[in-house]
C-alpha cells in the first residue's frame, strides 16, 4: 500500500499570489527576496555566498517560482526531476489555519476576526474575560506586537505585577505571554483553555500561549512550551478522512494544535532540528496507508517575523541539506509533497506574514510539471495517492 508525507515549510512563499495587493502584499515573494539578498552579499550571517537549495531545486523549487511569480534567479536552475508547481489559496487569509486546513482539502468559509491595530486592541469586554480567567486586576501589553520585543519590553513588569502579557497581530491571533516559573505554565496554559471558546465563538483562529523564561537582567527567551488552541476546521479534513479509512495521520510539528487533534492519531514536537529526526524516521518506519502531517515553523517564527533575511536563508539551506536524508528512505510507492502555508518575505515591511502562492514540489509520482494548482488540490491529490475518497473542494492532479 501507498504511504504520503506532506511536509509545509512554514512561510515560505514563492510571490505571485493574484490577490496580494488586497492584503497590501503586491510584490512580495519570501524565496526569491532571499536569494536577491543571498546574491548581493546582503546575507552573510552565518553563512555567505549566493543562496544554495540544490536538492529541492532539483525536484523543481526553481521552476515553481517561475510558475507563480515568473522570476528566474541565479540560486536556482537545475532541470526538474519531480513533480513542481504553484499553489494558490482561496481563503481569505495569510494565516496559519487557513493555509493549512486548505492544504488539508477545506477552505475557510467565513472572514477572521482581527483585533485593529489601536491602543488598546482588544475591546473591553475581551480584557475583563482575560483578567477573570487570569485572576489578576489588570493585563499588560494589549495591542498589536512582535513576540521577542513584547517580552523584552514587558517582561520585568510582568514578574513584578504577575500580570499576563496580551497581544496580537495582523492575523487573527491573542497570544498570551507569561514566565513558566513566575506565573507558571500550567496556569498559562490553562487561561488559554479557558479564554479560547470566547475567541473561537468571535472567529479569532488560535489562542496560543507563549511561555518564556529568564530574568530582567540577562534578558527573556521563549521556551518550546508554545501552545495553540485553534478553532476547529469547519468541517472534516485530509487528517479525518485518513483516520475514517482505518489508516493514521501522524503529525509532526504543531499540526496537531492546528487541526485539534482531529483525526490525527499521534503528535512529535521539539525544534525544526528534532522534528528533522522525527520525519526521517517516520519515513523509515511507518506503517504503509499512513499519512504523515509536518510543519516547520522556524522559518516563520525565528527569521521571517523578526525580518531576519541571513537566518532564514540558512534554514533554508539547512533544511535543503536533510532532503536526501527523507528521500533515501522512502519506498516504492510512496508520495512526498513539500510545500508552505503563506509567505513571510523577510525583505518586507511590518513584521506579518505576506499573501503568496507556495510551492508544490515532490517525489513518488515521477516528471510532472503540475502548473498552477489550489491548496485544496493537494489534499485531494494526497487522498487520492491513498486510495481515499476526497470530501474537500479540490481535485487531484495525480
Amino acid at each position: 500500500m501507498a504511504r504520503a508525507f506532506l511536509v509545509v515549510l512554514d512561510s515560505v512563499g514563492i510571490g505571485g499570489a493574484p490577490d496580494a495587493e488586497a492584503f497590501g502584499d503586491a510584490g512580495s515573494n519570501t524565496l526569491a527576496h532571499i536569494a536577491d539578498a543571498c546574491a548581493a552579499g546582503r546575507a552573510e550571517t552565518g553563512r555567505s555566498g549566493p543562496l544554495r537549495m540544490p536538492h529541492l531545486d532539483a525536484l523543481g523549487l526553481g521552476a515553481a517560482l517561475s510558475v507563480a511569480s515568473g522570476r528566474e534567479v541565479d540560486a536556482f536552475g537545475a532541470r526538474p526531476q519531480g513533480i513542481w508547481g504553484a499553489a494558490t489559496e482561496v481563503s481569505r487569509g495569510k494565516d496559519t489555519p487557513s493555509g493549512h486546513w486548505e492544504l488539508a482539502g477545506v477552505p475557510v468559509p467565513w472572514d477572521w476576526h482581527l483585533f485593529p491595530d489601536t491602543d488598546p486592541s482588544f475591546p473591553p469586554d475581551v480584557i475583563a474575560a482575560l483578567k477573570r480567567a487570569a485572576g489578576t486586576d489588570g493585563i499588560l501589553g494589549g495591542t498589536h506586537a512582535s513576540g521577542t520585543e513584547v517580552i523584552g519590553r514587558l517582561g520585568a513588569e510582568h514578574l513584578r505585577t504577575g500580570w499576563p502579557i496580551c497581544y496580537t497581530s495582523a492575523d487573527s491571533v491573542l497570544q498570551i505571554a507569561a514566565h513558566e516559573e513566575h506565573f507558571g505554565l500550567d496556569r498559562l496554559l490553562q487561561l488559554c483553555r479557558d479564554i479560547a471558546p470566547m475567541m473561537h465563538d468571535m472567529r479569532v483562529g488560535r489562542v496560543i500561549a507563549r511561555p518564556f523564561l529568564g530574568t530582567a537582567q540577562d534578558g527573556f527567551s521563549r521556551t518550546l512550551n508554545r501552545k495553540d488552541l485553534a478553532i476547529d476546521p469547519p468541517s472534516p479534513t485530509l487528517c479525518d478522512w485518513v483516520a475514517d479509512q482505518g489508516a493514521q495521520c501522524h503529525a509532526i510539528g504543531k499540526i496537531g494544535d492546528i487541526f485539534s487533534m482531529r483525526g490525527i492519531a499521534d503528535v512529535k514536537k521539539g525544534t525544526d532540528a528534532d522534528l528533522m529526526e522525527h520525519l526521517i524516521a517516520a519515513v523509515c518506519d511507518t506503517p504503509d496507508g499512513d499519512f504523515v502531517f509536518a510543519n516547520f515553523v522556524e522559518f516563520d517564527a525565528l527569521y521571517g517575523h523578526r525580518r531576519d533575511v541571513a537566518g532564514y536563508a540558512r534554514a533554508l539551506e539547512w533544511f535543503d541539506a536533510q532532503v536526501p536524508r527523507i528521500l533515501a528512505p522512502m519506498r516504492q510507492g510512496d508520495l512526498v509533497i513539500f510545500t508552505a502555508d503563506h509567505g513571510n518575505d523577510p525583505t518586507w515591511h511590518g513584521t506579518e506574514h505576506t499573501r503568496e502562492r507556495v510551492p508544490v514540489v515532490g517525489a513518488g509520482m515521477g516528471v510532472r510539471e503540475l502548473g498552477h494548482v489550489g491548496f485544496a488540490d493537494v489534499g485531494a491529490s494526497i487522498a487520492d495517492h491513498l486510495g481515499l475518497l476526497s470530501r474537500g473542494a479540490g481535485k487531484s492532479f495525480l
